[in-house]
């Protein structure tokens, strides 16, 4: 990598509501904070409205909404003022085509077809459609008129507020909008039909979202050209890719991309799978950060609550329309193959016309997605998931065994168009049955269902934790770490106090008891993942609540989905939500479990911010998290944030106060100021990884580590802690030396470092050596 490379990150998801102007006045703070680089969401020209950028409609300029090129301009100069570095969020897969004619590419493909000049730009299937696109609009009461519904309307065709192009001459005499609509180069055909019969590729099923073919030099070109001037003139130092797995050939494209940019810091939005690595080939300093999280969150997790809480699901699946027993591989075939057979129908359809010698090819496709173990591979690299894959679904159907014998050649080959097409389908499958499915399914410890992880993986010992920690060090140092993003399902402070209820099984147990008697649903696992995610965000708006449940629900489709809403579900749905507030016996039993666990909630909230803060790789703080963080599902995880108070919170830490840990969460602040300027201005103390040794009564409770320098340490399990008696005679074994607390300012000396004086304030302590 060439030029600037981030210490710290903070993302900040910059809106209409807050723009590049209102970043630029937080600069100072951020400075303050500890910051070392600004880590911006997406700026190019968007949906109108849209308060996460990803549906990019423009690629020649900065989205007005969010402040323009000008407005890059003059934030880019008070972050370089107040010496901070930028880092900006690019999506190279897709564009928006929600409001067509804000899409210059997009109108134009619609006016001219396969005579424009971007019809390139695009992937679709022109032969599919006859000739035409397919888009999915009409409503069930317009799809069997004559006229559609439409009218022509300023030289366009319109259904409702959707606004369509007209092809020259096809208007001219003065037909009726339905004849008209006969002669575009696009269908409007129902919104039903659209995942079955779509002619162009997407983003995941989002229909709004049309992928582009940036693996064409000219649509690279003409998709970078401004992102390439922030970077010129520079605007940003480094690049964040969204999606990368949609591309065609992603190592391809990072290749291309170094090759422009002179090799800047570029992460990229990667999902492993636990134990599946980053291709090495690639072009880029590591991922945004997923495969950390799953890591802090399972060390952080009591691994002997396992059996009892397997044992609670098994139970709750007794009671609920989920087939089957509480086994996860099975749960994610199911959820997969659903999709496959749904929601992504055409994506699996349009591979199966690429083979069109095959015999029940489309079946055979959609058991293969539905066993394919990781998010895609890159071939000829990974070539083994497409083996294992093949090996599961013929066990599973033994009649599909020779369909899938002779698609094993064409997906094979790298250069074989069903094999580049599987590829970028086989993740939006894995996203949308895995994340978006059977993470609403499983309810035994929720906190473990987040994008990147895997929850049959309950927990990892701190031998474990050590191990990652180390090749994370060795194989990509200037990787992202994240806790909490604009996509996770729930916030790290929510999380964290999820966690907490694995140390207390039983008393977990007896509260869903009480809460579901008071409101059943008749979906145990499904009422267990709501009262969790209830209780791991409490004290919460009902309006949150009620929005969080009705998303859950619908993504778990097991009792009402978003097609097909059920309205008596739906509203014991929602009086499971008001007990939580109204129910005297629910609210109370609420707010026991909550202040059982609370604590336990906020030292763990401690010691993970620790951990990715003090570990291998960039943290990255995800904008208000140095205060609690407890969100739930997007867009719970995009809401505003009040930096007056965290100003105000900082100003006090500043000025030497040592905050009590509790709900105003000024520890936590005071501990993320205080480790990211550690990072900054100390760089030679986080030079290597190497886990050290607590011994004692009490040494399972602790995972500290030196990073050549700086040691960290964090209390794991402290419930069990608690019960044990404190840390008694546990020590931490550190390189013998003078060390200072950055989060206390105490000094303190030796080798072997007792934990009763070392965490005597807060369960965590960042030691900084002070001799040679």
């Amino acid at each position: 990598m060439t030029g600037r490379v981030p210490r710290t990150t903070y993302r900040l998801q910059i809106r209409r509501e807050f723009d590049l102007d209102a970043a630029a006045a937080l600069v100072d703070y951020l400075a303050a904070l500890g910051v070392d680089t600004v880590y911006l969401s997406p700026l190019l020209a968007s949906e109108p409205g849209s308060n996460h950028g990803y549906d990019v409609v423009d690629h020649s300029r900065v989205d007005p909404d969010r402040g323009g090129a000008a407005g890059l301009a003059r934030f880019s100069a008070a972050a370089r003022a107040a010496g901070l570095g930028v880092l900006a969020d690019i999506v190279p897969n897709h564009v928006g085509i929600a409001t067509p004619r804000l899409n210059p590419w997009w109108w134009d493909v619609l006016t001219h077809g396969r005579a424009s000049r971007h019809a390139d730009a695009f992937d679709i299937d022109w032969d599919a459609g006859g000739g035409r696109i397919r888009i999915p609009v009409l409503g069930d009461e317009d799809a069997g008129l004559t006229d559609l519904g439409l009218r022509i309307e300023d030289g366009t065709l319109r259904y409702y507020e959707h606004a369509f192009p007209i092809a020259p001459g096809t208007a001219d005499d003065g037909a009726s909008p339905g004849v008209v609509h006969a002669r575009q180069h696009y269908e409007l055909i129902s919104w039903r039909r659209g995942d079955g019969e779509l002619n162009y590729r997407r983003f995941f099923a989002v229909s709004s979202l049309a992928a582009v073919r940036v693996e064409d030099p000219r649509i690279f070109d003409d998709s970078h050209a401004e992102i390439l001037r922030w970077l010129r003139e520079g605007l940003v130092d480094g690049l964040r890719i969204d999606h990368p797995d949609g591309l065609t050939d992603p190592g391809g494209y990072l290749a291309r991309l170094a090759d422009a940019t002179d090799g800047a810091y570029v992460l990229v939005e990667k999902i492993l799978e636990p134990g599946e690595p980053l291709p090495s080939h690639w072009v880029t300093a590591g991922t945004t950060g997923y495969d950390a999280l799953g890591d802090i969150d399972r060390v952080l997790v009591d691994p002997a609550a396992q059996t009892a809480l397997d044992e609670l699901e098994a139970e709750l699946r007794a009671d609920s329309p989920q087939p089957g027993g509480a086994d996860w591989p099975r749960m994610v075939h199911d959820g997969k193959r659903a999709i496959a057979d749904g929601l992504l129908r055409a994506e699996v359809r349009r591979l199966s016309r690429l083979v069109p010698d095959v015999e029940g090819a489309e079946d055979a496709l959609a058991e293969l997605l539905a066993c394919f173990p990781v998010y895609r591979s890159y071939l000829p690299a990974g070539l083994e998931h497409l083996h294992e894959a093949a090996a599961q679904a013929k066990t599973r159907r033994r009649d599909l065994a020779g369909a899938i014998e002779r698609l094993l050649p064409r997906l094979s080959d790298p250069d074989h168009p069903a094999a580049i097409r599987f590829q970028q389908t086989s993740g939006a499958v894995m996203a949308k049955g895995v994340e978006d499915t059977a993470f609403y399914r499983h309810g035994r410890l929720v906190s473990l269902n987040e994008v990147g992880g895997d929850p049959s993986e309950f927990a990892v010992d701190v031998a474990e934790f050590h191990r990652r920690q180390a090749l994370r060090h060795a194989s990509w140092p200037t990787s992202m770490t994240t806790l909490s993003t604009h996509d996770t399902k729930r916030g790290e402070d929510t999380r964290a106090r999820i966690d907490a209820l694995a140390e207390v099984p039983a008393l977990w147990r007896s509260t869903l008891r009480t809460l579901r008697s008071r409101a059943p649903l008749g979906d145990g696992p499904f009422e267990a993942l709501l009262w969790a995610s209830l209780i791991g965000a409490w004290p919460l708006s009902r309006e949150r609540a009620h929005a969080y449940a009705e998303k859950a629900a619908r993504e778990a489709g097991t009792r009402t989905t978003w097609t097909e809403p059920d309205e008596e579900f739906e509203r014991a749905l929602h009086a499971l939500v008001d007990a939580a507030f109204d129910d005297d016996v629910a609210h109370a039993v609420v707010e026991e479990c909550v202040g059982f666990v609370r604590a336990a909630g906020w030292a763990n909230s401690l010691s993970a911010k620790l951990l990715q803060l003090a570990a291998p790789g960039v943290p990255d703080v995800y904008q208000g998290s140095e205060l609690w963080n407890r969100s739930l599902v997007d867009p719970d995880n995009r809401l505003p944030v009040d930096y007056d108070e965290r100003r105000a919170v900082l100003a006090r830490i500043d000025g030497g106060e040592l905050p009590e840990l509790d709900e105003t969460a000024a520890a936590k602040l005071l501990v993320t100021t205080r480790a990211l300027r550690a990072r900054r201005d100390r760089p030679e103390l986080f030079t290597r990884y190497a886990g050290l040794d607590v011994v004692g009564a009490t040494a399972a409770h602790a995972v500290a580590f030196d990073r050549g320098g700086a040691i960290a340490i964090a209390t794991r399990l402290p419930l069990g802690l608690e019960r044990a008696g404190g840390w008694r005679d546990t020590r931490v074994m550190v390189p013998a030396g003078r060390y200072v607390d950055a989060i206390t300012g105490d000094a303190v000396s030796g080798d072997a470092l007792p934990l009763t004086e070392v965490l005597g304030r807060y369960p965590v302590a960042l030691l900084l050596r002070e001799d040679g």
